[in-house]
């Protein structure tokens, strides 16, 4: 990087860039699974989950030009292409196809657990850092963090369990609700 902005210096400046081209990353990835939960979700409540989908998909691909403009200020140029994503992929890719409501919520769930996690884990790391980036990424995982509610509403039961608590896979997590 030729420049970073005022009061960074350039490795700091480089630093941040990099820890948000894997953030970007995850929102691309996260924009695309949610379109494919879109199209492949079925059954009872299909059209509320539908419709549900798009507006998190809209405000997903906003974080991800965000998290971009973000890069590109400190000096950085944000790479937004499937290779990019796969490159800096540390996750498996998203594993349901057609399913019901419920399985689709489950697996979306825990995919939600692991982008709230290393948006926390970033906003840590930029807490001194770089305060703009940090108030960028605590407003979106506001908001990651309340559509997690949405998800999970979905799948409680009146005292509050989860069905695919304990699970650590998409499949697993979507096989539980089927019983």
């Amino acid at each position: 990087m030729a420049y970073t902005v005022p009061g960074m210096t350039d490795k700091e400046g480089a630093q941040v860039a990099e820890l948000l081209q894997k953030q970007l990353s995850r929102y691309n990835d996260l924009h695309l699974t949610l379109k494919h939960v879109h199209w492949n979700v079925v059954g009872p409540n299909f059209i509320g989950v539908h419709e549900m989908i798009d507006p998190q998909v809209e405000l997903v691909r906003g974080y991800a030009d965000e998290v971009a403009e973000r890069i590109a200020t400190l000096g950085g140029s944000p790479k937004g292409t499937p290779g990019a994503i796969i490159n800096d992929r540390t996750w498996d890719d998203y594993s349901l196809e057609r399913d019901t409501v419920a399985a689709h919520l489950a697996a979306l769930d825990l995919v939600y657990d692991g982008i709230i996690e290393d948006t926390r884990k970033n906003i840590e790391e930029t807490e001194e850092a770089d305060p703009v980036t940090n108030d960028m990424l605590v407003s979106h995982s506001a908001e990651l963090e309340k559509f997690q509610w949405f998800v999970r509403a979905h799948l409680e039961n009146a005292g509050g369990d989860l069905k695919h608590e304990g699970k650590s896979t998409e499949k697993s997590a979507a096989k539980a609700t089927k019983s």
